[in-house]
């Protein structure tokens, strides 16, 4: 069966206020000397030729990570009568138990996308310089485990309480000027500003929503808020129901706000074979100009049907595909929360930032080295940690390779990392959380992480150690 996953995404994602994560560099790069774009991990990091990035070739990621799987939400249907061999956690072919036994308390998707437009490197100055031309977009949600048992309990419960309803977007241009410089044959720092222009942010919180049954409706109030910055963007309203939010549209697209942000890195050589390390990576802000601010009304209730215009079983007519079961759970979900527009506001939000801290130790002559690399990603609700360890290794001077295993808030992973860099050009590719298991659908069994990276770029000029 064909499954579009952009419609089990819209479906997590609430209906559009879609979520962060993740560092769009591999961490699997972190300890190969060769990779070119390790500086974005540690600005401190020198590269060991000059370079100019493929323009738009030169490094791209792609990735999502979560701590719930598509396995949690899509279940095998063995019934005869159906057209569809697969359906959702709503079929009553999979009980309440079975679904909400597998779910967390808050239950997050991240996802992002990093490409780099145009990059180069370059000895001069007493040290490395880089200047980066990139596109960031980092998107992250968290689904409350009451809003899915409101969902498949329905109505054998008759009052829900949902807490922690978020979703979080944030899209932009980064033109970033870095410096790193050798104190002296054991220490080196870095540092790297930001020149930030906002494309585009969405920022949704539902804080408190109670849902009640009475009679064969449900009576909701909902505690939230919705803030909207996109150029040119307005809302879009009900005539029904003057100023209840019923859309989005842009008139004239243009920069959303602007900002600023820096890196800030360190490494330190204790003998000859072990390194230290640590970064703080966009420790910065974006103001939102004219951003569109829309709010639910705290004190009126208003009435939902539930989730009930969903087919699942052969009873209720022919049951839709795996497809249309989200889309309509999307569409109820949107009628779920009823938000009221508030007029435009100035908002300024910090950048979600990332500590590392590493060590390496080398051995056989610096062709081998294992790493230990800790990572926090500070971005409340969506923080998020991952400790990482590494083996490198380097059988000639033109090749570097990573395999690595790691376990995060999202679980355990593996990854790797392979960097061909002889004179003249780079090509690397890899990834931090593969997918090693997936059913005879093709769907990942376990938590949805996953990314891949790749890139390639032009050197020159000796190469340095």
């Amino acid at each position: 069966m064909k499954l579009r996953l952009q419609i089990i995404i819209l479906f997590l994602f609430a209906g559009g206020a879609s979520t962060n994560i993740l560092a769009q560099t591999l961490n699997s790069s972190y300890f190969l000397e060769g990779a070119t774009f390790r500086h974005q991990l540690n600005p401190a990091f020198m590269g060991q030729r000059n370079y100019i990035s493929i323009p738009l070739l030169g490094n791209v990621n792609v990735g999502t990570s979560s701590n719930v799987g598509l396995t949690d939400f899509i279940y095998k249907y063995n019934d005869p009568e159906s057209k569809h061999d697969l359906t959702t956690f709503m079929s009553s072919s999979v009980s309440r138990e079975e679904f909400l036994g597998n779910l967390k308390t808050n239950n997050q998707i991240n996802t992002s996308f990093g490409l780099t437009i145009l990059s180069a490197g370059f000895y001069g100055c007493g040290g490395f310089n880089t200047i980066e031309l990139g596109v960031k977009s980092n998107t992250s949600v968290n689904l409350p485990y009451e809003l899915f048992n409101f969902m498949k309990t329905g109505m054998d419960q008759e009052v829900y309480h949902i807490k922690n309803f978020a979703a979080n977007s944030n899209n932009y241009v980064e033109l970033a000027l870095g410096h790193a410089h050798e104190i002296n044959d054991r220490l080196t720092i870095g540092a790297k500003l930001k020149f930030l222009v906002g494309g585009a942010n969405v920022d949704t919180k539902i804080d408190q929503m109670d849902v009640e049954l009475t009679g064969d409706k449900w009576q909701a109030m909902a505690n939230g808020t919705i803030n909207t910055a996109v150029g040119g963007g307005y809302y879009k309203t009900k005539v029904e129901n003057p100023g209840e939010i019923s859309g989005y549209d842009v008139d004239k697209a243009g920069p959303a706000g602007y900002g600023a942000g820096i890196d800030l890195g360190v490494t330190y050589r204790i003998g000859d074979n072990f390194i230290l390390s640590a970064s703080v990576l966009d420790l910065g802000f974006i103001n939102w100009k004219n951003s569109l601010k829309g709010a639910t009304r705290n004190n009126e209730p208003f009435t939902f049907d539930g989730f009930n215009n969903i087919a699942v079983d052969p009873e209720e007519g022919d049951p839709n595909s795996v497809d249309e079961q989200f889309e309509n759970m999307k569409d109820d979900l949107e009628d779920m929360t009823k938000f009221y527009d508030e007029g435009k506001v100035n908002r300024t939000t910090t950048l979600a930032s990332t500590v590392n801290f590493g060590a390496e130790y080398l051995f056989f002559n610096d062709k081998m080295s294992l790493g230990a690399l800790a990572t926090t990603h500070i971005n409340k609700p969506y923080t998020w940690s991952q400790a990482m360890a590494s083996l490198n290794i380097r059988p000639a001077r033109w090749l570097d390779a990573s395999v690595n295993y790691s376990y995060s808030t999202f679980g355990p992973n593996l990854g790797w990392m392979l960097n061909i860099h002889p004179k003249g050009f780079t090509f690397f590719v890899g990834s931090d959380r593969m997918i090693t298991n997936v059913t005879p659908q093709y769907i990942p069994t376990n938590n949805f992480n996953t990314n891949i990276c790749f890139g390639f770029n032009i050197t020159f000029g000796r190469c340095r150690n």
